[in-house]
């Protein structure tokens, strides 16, 4: 069972070592404060540890960009994945979305990011397969779906 939960300054570890190598774990910590704020760029933005069998397996982030669209991002460890944790994850973090009021999510994936393309299509999220650039200059192609037959 795959559960998401808020961060806490206790998996600022594991952090440190799964993702954020280069950061003392004071700075995670701190980072994880300002997660905790649910906001960014004065957009709604929110934090969750991925959880599945009890453990912390990776993370997954909400992100406001319009009063009706926002984006899901998600990161599984790398010894956590091809397990169906991601596709568990985003399909919890949907029924959130709505809740908050969003009626779309759209999702930038990298083009060569052939699990996450597959993760997309099996949750239903449709694409036009133009490729786009995203902000640091990657081949993207843009993923979207309606919040309106999830279900709260």
């Amino acid at each position: 069972m795959v559960k998401l939960r808020n961060f806490t300054v206790g998996d600022a570890e594991v952090l440190q070592q799964q993702q954020y190598y280069d950061m003392t774990v004071d700075a995670i910590r701190r980072m994880i404060c300002d997660w905790n704020t649910v906001e960014y760029q004065d957009k709604y933005f929110e934090m969750f540890a991925v959880i599945a069998d009890d453990k912390f397996v990776g993370d997954l982030s909400l992100y406001e960009h319009s009063d009706s669209v926002v984006s899901i991002g998600l990161d599984v460890f790398s010894e956590f994945q091809r397990r169906g944790i991601g596709k568990q994850a985003v399909i919890s973090a949907l029924p959130i979305c709505k809740r908050k009021g969003y009626k779309i999510v759209c999702n930038q994936v990298r083009t060569d990011n052939a699990l996450s393309i597959a993760l997309h299509k099996s949750l239903g999220f449709e694409t036009d397969h133009y490729i786009y650039k995203n902000q640091k200059g990657q081949d993207v192609y843009l993923f979207l779906k309606t919040l309106d037959e999830i279900l709260m």
